[in-house]
């Protein structure tokens, strides 16, 4: 078992077809084909379990998936710490909400860019609840997400910027009448869209107990984007963090409401494993976030 049959392995792993990884490969699909049946008769047990129409993980394969991007690490750790170190190469993966991309990394990648231009850099978007677990399961060496209410043994978190926490509404529909309690927005009377999930949900929730209100909650949806969209729709009242509603393209047709509770603000920032930042490609951008943290032009 060699890296080049893992990195074979994975790639089957992530396409879930022989055909199209072998094409990604640069394989024939009979040299791919062989390079999993060795596999499976080191591991001793299927990787994955095929029909005419699918090809998924099996068990042992899910492990093994697991075993395979550790092993893939280690090695570009150590490939990267035998080099000099005024060279930094390999690649970096970054995980971050689309609002983060727009507002928090462009000169942040532009900046390492042009010191590391050998690395590499893979960018992928999503909901900013899953930006903790994307590093956790190895999926991603770093991504951009608010600081945990319980910091994790395992996790590295570099703060950047503070965020409000704003409730919002649709300009039109700004505190009806049936809204307010001596003027102030009753949570319990208001129809509520919320995160399914995620910190601004927990801090919300945390809050409704210590006040015992029972909320009217009208819709959960996941991601901060898809709460704006639904109050502009006029599904009801939204929490989320100011610096989306700022970027977001909806920012014009809802308003902060003023008379709302006021909720712990955001951390937002950097978090990896500590694992992951022993490599120097991750090095190198973390220092450059250091850099540019200390510096007060930053959102927010």
């Amino acid at each position: 078992m060699d890296i080049r049959e893992m990195e074979i392995f994975l790639t089957v792993a992530e396409l879930r077809h022989f055909g199209r990884a072998s094409q990604a490969c640069n394989l024939s699909p009979s040299a791919l084909t062989r390079t999993i049946q060795r596999l499976e008769e080191e591991v001793e047990q299927p990787l994955f379990l095929r029909d005419n129409r699918t090809v998924t993980l099996s068990a042992a394969g899910e492990r093994f998936r697991s075993y395979a991007r550790l092993a893939l690490q280690e090695w570009q750790t150590f490939r990267a710490s035998s080099k000099s170190e005024q060279s930094v190469a390999g690649t970096l993966s970054i995980y971050a909400s689309i609002t983060a991309v727009y507002s928090l990394l462009p000169q942040l990648l532009e900046s390492y860019r042009e010191k590391f231009p050998e690395v590499q850099l893979e960018l992928r978007t999503g909901a900013a609840e899953q930006a903790v677990s994307q590093v956790q399961s190895g999926e991603i060496d770093l991504a951009v997400a608010a600081l945990p209410d319980r910091q994790r043994s395992r996790i590295e978190f570099l703060p950047i910027v503070t965020i409000p926490l704003v409730f919002i509404a649709l300009k039109r529909q700004l505190a009806p009448s049936d809204w307010l309690v001596d003027g102030h927005l009753d949570l319990a009377r208001a129809p509520l869209v919320l995160p399914q999930t995620g910190l601004s949900r927990r801090r919300l929730d945390l809050w409704l107990k210590e006040q015992r209100i029972t909320p009217n909650i009208t819709s959960e949806v996941s991601g901060n984007e898809a709460i704006i969209a639904m109050v502009r729709l006029g599904c009801g009242v939204g929490i989320v963090p100011e610096l989306v509603l700022e970027k977001s393209p909806f920012r014009d047709e809802v308003a902060i409401l003023a008379d709302a509770p006021v909720l712990e603000p955001y951390v937002v920032g950097l978090c990896t494993s500590k694992r992951t930042l022993q490599r120097p490609s991750v090095q190198a951008f973390w220092r450059l976030a250091e850099e540019r943290s200390k510096t007060p032009a930053l959102p927010g």
